[in-house]
């Protein structure tokens, strides 16, 4: 009965690493591997094709140094290994499509050289449009970027050579954590256009140690507190409102152990930006922890604003932005400007951090330029920056110390996104990563709704300032959430076997308040739709194609009871849209996706389209 319905089921990311580890460690337990003659398994972990596993054992414990080649010699790359007798290495840093040579030497002893032959780089790995490193840029980290439309997370070194990407889409922020490994979004949307399920603790091989299940979803970024426990951005599980709430969640368990809601400091709609909705009426899109004075600080595109909370109790502390429009209570939050030097406020920013003496930075967009819609500034007139302040919080006073980008107008404008880093005094780095044309001029649309058009180009230019001197400057096609230095090993355990581990919950799936009844007609959903179904773990996901305007009910149907989920076909309108990978190009695709959690039995699945109730033929057991 289910010729017309495509199903199948998908087994999650962890459990396919699990069984091609467990493969990789019984063809290695079954040989007698040495160091002339070691196991090489290339992308072990499937989603890394610049990796790969050497193994081999040796008589005594000895430390073991690995050596990958560079085509430069200052891009080689060099790591030593605690002593074993069993030594099961990762290899990272690899060239796409190239003879790569390895090094394994013993400590204090003799040594061997493999051959490693990689694959042709993935069409979705960025292109490098060009590279300008300075003499005093001497960094041996690579830049990683984040996606923002169709591309990959990627790492280049310092000649712009990809020495790693991933080959599933996640996204947001990669945040390195103190193990050594790092932390970003899943590649599993629980609601569009980029609301994920969780995120996942992976090692740079791309092996997943944790998966942390989130029941509001996760977007845009999270931070590792001292205890280990995680601070992320997410929303209320009805998604009434969204990028408006924070949780603190348990390292080892992912149970949420405190909440931030921050309609309890702030009043939605006061002090709207351009891109305001009243349900998109903040947009978090960054959070810091300041230890020194236990707060954090978010940033809100859509207020234009920079606030503080008090991380106790959730009061609000100060804000950072334009005053105008903001109503008179919320006027001694606002800093007044000191001086009489260069400065502009933030608008549509993204990307806030708290420098160690204090300092506040973050990625000025600059889209639109104005709180107020008849001083609206065209994007081609707008300029975008990073840009550092000092706060003085008993005066309630503000000084700008320092921008990098306004000089660049429209070359460097990025509406949407970027971010900032700090490495010291006068050494920063910026990431405009949205930079946007159609034509000769930058798009006032996102890129990611303009797929397919000719005019549509897209770039990101990330730069590290030293002194006030460029020292290194890298334009990649496409455009990319946010740019990172970071070195692929770690001093901690680069590779740590066994199963990865799932935390937290899913969500409970909103339901439609009213059922509509309804008897089956008997049919199945016509060909007609397209449908498929993909079952995983802990939800399935529906996806079809209706015309705009059709009503359609997805339904779980059994003896007892019933459920409805309302899916939309009008076409979606997104004001802010920070990662736009997930985006349909065609309109008339839907997809529904339906967690498990709240629900037990066994469910008939039907599909209710306009006046009629199709049957599928599937059974969804939770």
């Amino acid at each position: 009965m289910t010729e017309r319905i495509s199903y199948s089921f998908c087994e999650s990311l962890r459990a396919q690493q699990a069984a091609a580890e467990g493969s990789m460690r019984k063809e290695f337990a079954q040989g007698a591997y040495t160091l002339e003659k070691p196991y090489i398994k290339l992308n072990p972990y499937l989603i890394n094709p610049l990796s790969a596993v050497v193994a081999f054992r040796t008589e005594e414990e000895t430390a073991v140094t690995v050596t990958i080649f560079g085509k430069e010699n200052k891009g080689t790359i060099v790591h030593t290994f605690p002593r074993k007798k069993e030594h099961i290495l990762p290899i990272l840093g690899l060239y796409g499509g190239y003879d790569n040579q390895v090094e394994l030497r013993l400590y204090g002893g003799r040594a061997h050289t493999i051959t490693i032959r990689t694959e042709a780089l993935s069409e979705r790995v960025p292109e490098l449009l060009s590279l300008r490193t300075e003499p005093e840029y001497t960094s041996e980290e690579l830049i990683f970027v984040t996606p923002s439309l169709s591309a990959l997370a990627t790492a280049f070194d310092r000649f712009g050579e990809v020495r790693w990407h991933l080959s599933v889409p996640v996204i947001f922020e990669i945040s390195r954590l103190k193990n050594g490994n790092f932390l970003i979004g899943t590649e599993r949307v629980m609601q569009m256009p980029y609301y994920m399920s969780g995120l996942y603790e992976m090692t740079m091989m791309g092996k997943i140690v944790k998966e942390y299940s989130i029941p509001g979803g996760y977007h845009h970024d999270q931070w590792e507190m001292e205890d280990g426990n995680i601070l992320v951005l997410t929303e209320g599980e009805s998604y009434e409102t969204v990028e408006d709430v924070i949780v603190l969640l348990d390292r080892e368990t992912g149970e949420i152990l405190k909440t931030w809601d921050l309609k309890d400091c702030l009043v939605p709609g006061e002090g709207p930006s351009g891109g305001y909705t009243p349900k998109d009426w903040f947009h978090n899109n960054a959070l810091w922890y300041d230890k020194h004075t236990n707060s954090i600080t978010l940033s809100g595109r859509h207020v234009d604003a920079i606030i503080n909370i008090d991380y106790e109790t959730g009061a609000l502390n100060w804000i950072i932005g334009d005053p105008e429009t903001w109503p008179e209570d919320k006027q001694k939050y606002f800093f007044q400007i000191k001086g009489d030097g260069d400065f502009d406020w933030p608008y549509e920013q993204h990307g806030c951090l708290v420098t160690p003496n204090g300092g506040i930075m973050c990625f000025d967009n600059g889209h639109y330029r104005s709180k107020i819609r008849e001083k609206f500034l065209l994007n081609r007139d707008s300029f975008s920056r990073g840009v550092l302040y000092r706060i003085d919080r008993e005066t309630m006073t503000i000084e700008q110390l320092w921008q990098y980008g306004k000089e660049r107008g429209e070359e460097f404008f990025s509406s949407y996104i970027g971010n900032v880093e700090w490495y010291g005094e006068d050494h920063y780095l910026v990431h405009s990563g949205g930079i946007q044309y159609y034509g000769e001029h930058a798009s006032e649309k996102p890129a990611a709704l303009l797929q397919g058009d000719p005019n549509v180009r897209a770039e990101s230019i990330t730069v590290e300032s030293l002194r006030g001197k460029v020292i290194f400057e890298m334009k990649i096609e496409g455009n990319f959430y946010r740019a990172k230095k970071m070195a692929l090993y770690s001093d901690g355990e680069n590779l740590p076997l066994g199963e990865g581990i799932r935390a937290g919950r899913m969500g409970v799936t909103p339901e439609f308040d009213t059922l509509i009844p309804m008897e089956p007609c008997g049919e199945l959903l016509p060909y007609r739709y397209e449908a498929k179904v993909t079952e995983e773990e802990d939800r399935f996901v529906f996806k079809a194609v209706f015309e705009g305007g059709q009503m359609v009910m997805l339904m779980l149907e059994n003896e007892k009871e019933e459920h409805g989920y309302f899916i939309s076909t009008s076409k979606s309108k997104f004001n802010a849209l920070c990662c736009g990978t997930f985006i349909e190009k065609d309109p008339r695709n839907v997809t529904l996706n339906v967690n498990k959690e709240g629900l037990k039995g066994t469910f008939d699945l039907r599909v209710i389209v306009d006046d009629k109730k199709y049957e599928t033929g599937i059974q969804i057991v939770c």
